[in-house]
């Protein structure tokens, strides 16, 4: 299932679609879609992703799979290969590390 607000994939100009995979720690975005089956997106917008959604990359395990996101106030731990189907909105910032 895919949800998302716009009705047609922009093509031509737009940036292609920026993932949660691609984040590095700190950066934040904002979720535009999620391109996983109804049953794996329904469960994931039960714990707060939902398109809108402002998400943070937060830390991940020893070799990078799963990583944890912020959302909503939680930290979820996902799969790289779950991230990877969860698209960003074309604005995200990083945070500038110190």
């Amino acid at each position: 299932m895919q949800l998302s607000f716009n009705s047609a994939p922009a093509r031509s100009t737009r940036q292609a679609p920026v993932s949660l995979v691609e984040l590095r720690h700190g950066d934040e975005g904002v979720l535009d879609r999620l391109d996983l089956p109804e049953d794996i997106s329904r469960r994931l917008m039960e714990l707060g992703f939902l398109p809108g959604s402002r998400v943070v990359a937060a830390h991940s395990a020893p070799g990078g799979d799963p990583r944890v996101f912020r959302v909503d106030g939680a930290e979820i731990a996902l799969r790289r290969e779950t991230a990877a189907r969860l698209l960003l909105r074309g604005e995200h910032s990083h945070r500038a590390e110190s």
